[in-house]
């Protein structure tokens, strides 16, 4: 199935406390529920004012539809490629 990674702008992002996080977390797996097991949400990285996610899902529209059912931004969605770590240089 297709990766994505998601770009969210969201200010302060990186201040938000840990119960603001759990709730971010239980709306966004309250909606992955609603649409099915053909999206999953794999992990998600906070910096100061964004959060990029990467999900898995048949295609980039039901990535969207993620967002808007969650309320939540969504202003780039990437297909991933391909990977590549330390060990593609080997």
């Amino acid at each position: 199935m297709p990766q994505f990674v998601i770009e969210r702008t969201i200010p302060g992002a990186g201040s938000l406390m840990a119960e603001q996080l759990k709730a971010v977390s239980q709306t966004s797996c309250g909606v992955l529920k609603t649409l099915g097991p053909t999206i999953q949400w794999e992990h998600s990285y906070v910096t100061d004012d964004k959060i990029y996610c990467v999900y898995s899902a048949p295609n980039a529209e039901m990535i969207r539809e993620h967002a808007r059912l969650g309320g939540f931004p969504a202003e780039s969605v990437q297909e991933v490629r391909t990977v590549i770590s330390p060990a593609t240089a080997g």
